[in-house]
């Protein structure tokens, strides 16, 4: 009878044969200054850790409802105070009865949130605001203000598609009515188009195009390029570096 057969020790790979390395996502570039259009939605962009404006700018954050705008000014909030509805909202919501709907003191909630960003314009002093981007008249009105104080206005608009948007409001527990949401929709759809459409678009950082001329700059993040950009600072302007202490301004 012959004797039995022993399987075969599995193979191992030869000892300088190195297991393939996990790929990584490009590191992000350490700061920028934005100018222009900068289109940073690709998931392989190479969005900054820090994005730095000139003193005194007013930087408006914009995108759909649940896209991620008061995760963003949470975060950048050190280096400037936002404006951010919500606060509005929970105040005349704290002050009214349980009974009543929002809608009928919506209004009040609204001017109060105006008058606040128009505060914190008029202080000179840079300021983050957060709105939902539709609304060209805010902008104007912004960079009208911002302008009287030789100040710039900046954009940021985040652009993570109407399906994650919907997936941020569930994971938050607030849902904006299905009317507000598609009119906000739209008009983001009308102005990325408009972005998309411009000359000199695909050609590096373009020109602001018309649709947001009243605006230095804008910048373009996706879903994932979002998490990225984990700051924001404002230069000095060059009268603050004269005049601080130990340095005098020429006579």
């Amino acid at each position: 009878m012959p004797a039995p057969v022993s399987p075969p020790d599995p193979v191992s790979p030869p000892a300088h044969v190195s297991p393939p390395a996990p790929v990584s996502p490009p590191a992000p570039v350490a700061g920028l200054r934005p100018e222009g259009v900068v289109d940073l939605r690709a998931p392989g962009s190479r969005a900054p850790a820090v994005l730095s404006y000139p003193a005194g700018s007013v930087v408006v954050v914009s995108g759909l409802p649940g896209s991620g705008k008061s995760t963003l000014l949470r975060r950048w909030s050190p280096a400037a105070p936002a404006v951010d509805p919500r606060t509005a909202h929970e105040r005349w919501e704290a002050r009214m009865p349980d009974r009543l709907p929002y809608a009928l003191y919506r209004p009040c909630a609204r001017l109060e949130h105006f008058f606040r960003i128009r505060a914190a314009v008029r202080s000179g002093r840079p300021v983050l605001v957060h709105d939902c981007g539709s609304r060209p008249w805010m902008r104007r009105w912004l960079a009208r203000e911002a302008g009287l104080r030789g100040h710039e206005l900046h954009l940021v608009l985040l652009d993570v598609g109407a399906a994650q948007a919907l997936e941020g409001q569930r994971a938050r527990g607030r849902w904006v009515r299905e009317r507000v949401f598609t009119r906000h929709d739209r008009g983001l759809r009308k102005l990325l188009h408009a972005l998309d459409a411009a000359p000199g678009r695909g050609e590096g950082d373009a020109a602001v195009p018309a649709e947001v001329a009243e605006a230095a700059s804008l910048v373009l993040l996706g879903a994932g390029t979002r998490e990225h950009v984990s700051a924001l600072e404002f230069r000095e302007s060059r009268a603050s570096r004269e005049l601080r202490p130990g340095r005098s301004v020429a006579q």
